[in-house]
């Protein structure tokens, strides 16, 4: 597959690195914050089990994929695509569909001959299998369903006599506010016969059965206080915690109850900036002193 995508997979590259960098973001504040390693897999033994943060790595990192891929061909990097050229004539809203509309079709057809023929090759009797599938089209589905349109006016003195719009992906931060509330609202699931195959249904038969744009997992997640080499947890030893809060990040529930040391840190910042004609900004470095608490 990689051979005979050769020109794809800098964009692959990209995508990957997008993925990380959100998940990363997204869980900042979490005992499990997307901490990468220098091994394979890359987020360590948290994605071999079936827990829900193995769904958002999948999910995410699908997404990044499809939208690195979309963007590198609106960006002319890829031979094999271009612009969406399905996207044109006139809207009902009575706008010129024009410019290059990102081509997301694209984007998402290479995302699931890429990213899902590892888990097809395990055989769709697999119930990880069944589940990293259901993730990995759960995160395609984000960028789909975000997708935007973007316009510009045409016309005497900025008026708008003529508006031509195309079709651009939302921004991949977007992306990952999207995929961070499924995975708060992420749906337990069991492999269940149903008629001919095995399907994934919820643990729950009074929970209402998932979509295809919500997260499922088959385990619940370790509590992530303690670091557990055998499982991958890290554990929030050293962490850093915000003690006046009282949400996940506030020091009582990142530090699990352990307590938080307290250090006093000098901290060198930009001050009494002044802007010079023309045209720069000048700026004294300053030593300010904090409180940084962390988790002992």
């Amino acid at each position: 597959m990689c051979k005979r995508n050769l020109e794809v997979m800098d964009s692959v590259r990209r995508g990957a690195q997008l993925a990380i960098e959100e998940c990363q973001y997204q869980f900042r504040n979490r005992r499990w914050n997307c901490s990468t390693l220098d091994s394979l897999p890359v987020f360590g033994k948290v994605v071999t089990q079936g827990t829900r943060e193995a769904a958002f790595v999948y999910a995410i990192s699908s997404a990044g994929v499809a939208f690195a891929v979309t963007r590198a061909c609106s960006s002319g990097e890829l031979e094999k695509c271009g612009c969406d050229r399905t996207v044109h004539g006139v809207s009902p809203q009575g706008f010129q569909w024009s410019g290059c509309s990102d081509n997301i079709a694209y984007g998402v057809a290479f995302s699931q001959s890429f990213v899902d023929v590892r888990e097809r090759s395990k055989g769709a009797s697999s119930s990880r299998a069944l589940m990293n599938l259901h993730n990995n089209e759960a995160g395609r589905k984000a960028i789909l369903t975000h997708m935007r349109v973007e316009c510009k006016c045409h016309g005497v003195s900025g008026s708008c006599e003529v508006k031509t719009c195309w079709r651009a992906v939302p921004p991949f931060r977007q992306v990952g506010h999207a995929l961070k509330e499924k995975f708060d609202g992420a749906t337990e699931v069991e492999p269940r016969r149903v008629g001919s195959s095995r399907a994934l249904v919820p643990r729950n038969a009074q929970f209402k059965p998932h979509t295809d744009e919500d997260l499922v997992y088959l385990e619940p997640s370790p509590d992530f206080c303690e670091q557990d080499v055998r499982s991958g947890v890290l554990g929030t030893r050293g962490r850093t915690c915000n003690k006046t809060s009282k949400a996940i990040d506030g020091c009582e529930l990142l530090c699990c109850g352990r307590g938080f040391h307290t250090a006093q840190v000098e901290l060198a910042e930009r001050c009494s900036c002044k802007f010079h004609w023309c045209c720069f900004v000048k700026c004294r470095q300053c030593q300010r002193l904090v409180e940084l608490h962390t988790c002992r």
